[in-house]
């Protein structure tokens, strides 16, 4: 089907609305419309299904468990193909899909244009698109005791109000001054709690001078957002705004100290990222409320709060947003966050499928999106899973967003968050002067805000780097990584970043006990938290539960599979079957440990050393070779002083080395 507005001129043979009551009309007559509803409904689905339908699902959508669903299926289909034509409905198997090339359906045509691009159509076009919204899909429709169609209906319904939104905004930035009025108010129609079309409308009104008329409308329109629990401060700061701009008479007072926004060029000091994460929606063909979609919603919120890492908004708030139909980019302006997650879930028998969208609120631009399928038995197991790899894939993702936005930003203008994130940029280039870098972004954001724990526990990962890499005076460094950890700790103790922190400042000063205490404390404040698991490999690989240090690298490579410190969950890895005994098996980590772009000596090191115990002389002497091109001066001396092994290993590792010329 083409877009809207570029199909032939030739009417279409079939007409089917759907925004708005359904209606259908052929060879230009109106069709009048069967009694039942499930007729209709049935009949929207297929129209807007992309792909065939099999009459399983079809039933388990409609139909409450009667007698006999094939035949009540079989009798809608019949009068489908009464409404729309005989050939038009095809079974294809045990699927069923209508044939609507070259019909004309609104909500497809609209959806059609959206992909393609608002931008590309012209003002008229844009228009005629606009007035195919007469209402909500299938507007009136109500199917009792049927949830899986209600939820898929919800969805839908979202979804086009979503691009019913997006396609005013495209008009009302292209309308001339006489329409773009009529557009903000549908606009402020369809969406009441969208900031936009509100500072749209009441920066229209302050230019053309109709003050009287901005109060009526900001006074009237706090009273709904106020009523809603909904935050009416950005608005009156709007108006407030729009007349300072075009009556320079006009005084504007200054706010509260309290409310009082900083300035363009200075730096904030408090700001953290924040995200709200939108309920799910299920189109599961036996979807409930409060079911697993749900639950797993919860349990993302619960586990990226507990991260520390992000502001997260409560579950409570993001449920009753749900519950009032607002769609995500509504709820993310109406809240002020910087991110918003939406997504579907569905369960067919043991076949689970979630898909994610990670959208960047003040662009509205789609960041990270990813589909999770998975078929198991064990549902709760399964949904732990998905959850814990959703939240830690939103925090990478954030993360690397923010880093990269913060490297752009000239230094003396970046607030504590951003230096924090610039920092994290340069620390994981894992290169002296890279290292050097993070230490400076680290203090910066420190001395912004004091409270920043993880802008701590980033300065402790710094300084441990320096010690373990012996890129400064040893002792200097463990005592300062112990010590910019302990007021990590201080800032925030149920930071799970400061117990990982403190935690790998007790490994560099030998104390096995303390640290893998504290990195089980990392992991138990968050579950979620890779480099937690990850760590605890490290230190377990070396003196303590080696079986333990394999699983806890495992669990953090399936947490966190691109981490930039993927390198050293192999590593661990491959430590921990040495001193097993292992050593083919510990090669081949290894050798994947080495293969990472950010690999430093130590992990060539622990390459060449695991080859060695292998016979693999050649291949080993190939990474001692490596390790003296790229890090001049290094010996096997630097690689077990650097890490804490067993008189057994150490014993291993230095005859290996004798083998192959590490000396």
């Amino acid at each position: 089907m083409e877009p809207y507005g570029r199909r032939q001129i030739d009417m279409p043979s079939l007409t089917l609305r759907l925004l708005g009551p359904l209606a259908i009309r052929r060879e230009g007559v109106d069709v009048p419309l069967p009694g039942s509803r499930k007729v209709r409904a049935l009949l929207a689905y297929l129209a807007l299904s992309a792909h065939p339908a099999g009459r399983a699902q079809l039933c388990d959508l409609l139909w409450d468990v009667p007698d006999d669903p094939r035949g009540e299926l079989r009798w809608c289909l019949s009068k489908i193909r009464s409404l729309i034509g005989e050939q038009r409905v095809r079974a294809k198997g045990d699927t069923i899909v209508l044939d609507l090339s070259d019909c004309s359906v609104d909500a497809v045509e609209v959806a059609a244009a959206h992909r393609h691009g608002f931008r590309t159509f012209a003002p008229e076009q844009l228009r005629s698109l606009a007035d195919l919204f007469v209402g909500d899909l299938l507007d009136g429709l109500a199917i009792e005791r049927c949830p899986a169609f209600d939820s898929w209906l919800a969805f839908q319904r979202r979804r086009l109000r979503e691009t019913h939104a997006a396609l005013l905004d495209h008009i009302v930035q292209r309308a001339g001054h006489d329409e773009v009025r009529n557009y903000i108010d549908r606009w402020i129609a369809l969406a009441p709690f969208d900031l936009r079309p509100h500072e749209l409308l009441l920066q229209s009104l302050a230019a053309d001078g109709r003050v009287r008329e901005g109060e009526e409308h900001l006074a009237a329109t706090a009273k709904l957002f106020d009523s809603e629990s909904v935050n009416s401060k950005p608005l009156r700061e709007i108006w407030r705004t729009a007349r300072a701009q075009v009556d320079e008479t006009f005084i504007v007072h200054p706010a509260p100290v309290a409310e009082t926004a900083p300035s363009e060029g200075a730096p904030q000091t408090h700001r953290r990222g924040s995200i709200a994460i939108m309920p799910f929606d299920d189109t599961s063909p036996m979807a409930i409320p409060g079911g697993s979609s749900d639950g797993l919603v919860h349990d993302i919120i619960t586990r990226l709060a507990r991260q520390r890492s992000l502001s997260v908004i409560a579950q409570g708030t993001m449920f009753a947003l749900r519950d009032r139909r607002y769609t995500p980019h509504e709820a993310a302006r109406m809240l002020g966050v910087d991110y918003v997650v939406n997504g579907s879930f569905q369960r067919l028998g043991r076949r689970f499928t979630v898909c994610i969208e990670l959208t960047e609120a003040r662009t509205a631009r789609i960041v990270w999106s990813e589909v999770f399928e998975y078929d198991a038995a064990e549902t709760f197991l399964l949904l732990d899973e998905i959850g814990s790899r959703i939240v830690v894939t939103i925090e990478r993702e954030v993360e690397a967003l923010e880093s990269n936005r913060a490297i752009l930003k000239p230094p003396n203008s970046l607030d504590a968050w951003e230096a924090h994130h610039r920092g994290l940029w340069h620390m994981y280039r894992f290169t002296k002067s890279n290292n050097e870098q993070a230490q400076h972004f680290f203090e910066t954001a420190i001395s912004l805000d004091p409270t920043f724990a993880r802008a701590h526990a980033g300065l402790s990962f710094t300084h441990f780097q320096s010690a373990f890499q012996h890129w400064a005076d040893q002792d200097v460094e463990v005592e300062l990584a112990y010590r910019a950890a302990s007021q990590s700790m201080m800032a925030d103790d149920r930071d799970p970043a400061a117990h990982w922190a403190i935690g790998r400042a007790h490994w560099l000063r030998g104390q096995h006990d303390q640290s893998v205490g504290e990195l089980e404390q990392a992991v138990e404040l968050s579950p979620s938290f890779a480099l937690g698991h990850y760590s605890l490999a490290f230190v377990q690989a070396q003196s303590g539960d080696a079986q333990a240090a394999i699983v806890a690298a495992d669990l953090s490579r399936k947490l966190s599979p691109f981490d930039p410190l993927l390198f050293g969950m192999l590593a661990s890895r491959a430590l921990a079957l040495v001193r097993l005994r292992r050593f083919e098996e510990a090669a081949g980590w290894a050798v994947k440990a080495a293969a990472r772009p950010n690999a430093h000596a130590h992990i060539l090191a622990i390459a060449a050393l695991s080859l060695a115990l292998v016979g693999r002389l050649d291949e080993a002497r190939g990474y001692v070779a490596s390790i003296h091109h790229r890090f001049s001066g290094y010996s096997l001396s630097d690689f077990l002083t650097a890490f804490h092994l067993g008189p057994e290993e150490q014993t291993l590792f230095r005859e290996g080395a004798m083998q192959i010329g590490l000396h």
